[in-house]
């Protein structure tokens, strides 16, 4: 077998186009086409990682890729500690509930809608 290297390195951050709507930096983003991205949909299957910066249509954004690590992710609302956590609707983190797509492991409390805490993703 021949050598082989990774084309990104897991936990490296990965040059995306964004597609058909606009992104906020620090929120959950999915592939939706070729090289492209969007903000990530309730319990998203597709979740590539985190948006490092706000960015328009057809931008360049550097996207943290999720393989492991601690991200500051904004909950859609009250979210316990130790809970298990999916994509919710515009890239923020909800409880598990009915989800089947866990991305985390919530290490902070959230209160509510928009709270700012601690993910590990799994």
């Amino acid at each position: 077998m021949a050598d082989y290297l990774p084309k990104f390195n897991p936990g490296a951050q990965v040059p995306l186009t964004v597609g058909a709507t606009p992104v906020v930096g620090g929120r959950l983003v999915e592939v939706s086409t070729a090289n492209a991205i969007v903000p990530s949909g309730a319990d998203s299957a597709k979740v590539l990682g985190v948006a490092a910066q706000d960015a328009a249509v057809g931008d360049r954004v550097t996207v943290f890729a999720r393989s492991g690590g601690v991200h500051r992710l904004t909950a859609s609302g009250a979210i316990a500690v130790g809970a298990r956590v999916i994509s919710a609707a515009a890239g923020k983190v909800a409880t598990i509930g009915a989800g089947t797509n866990a991305i985390g492991i919530a290490l902070e409390a959230a209160a509510a809608d928009n709270d700012v805490i601690d993910v590990l993703f799994i």
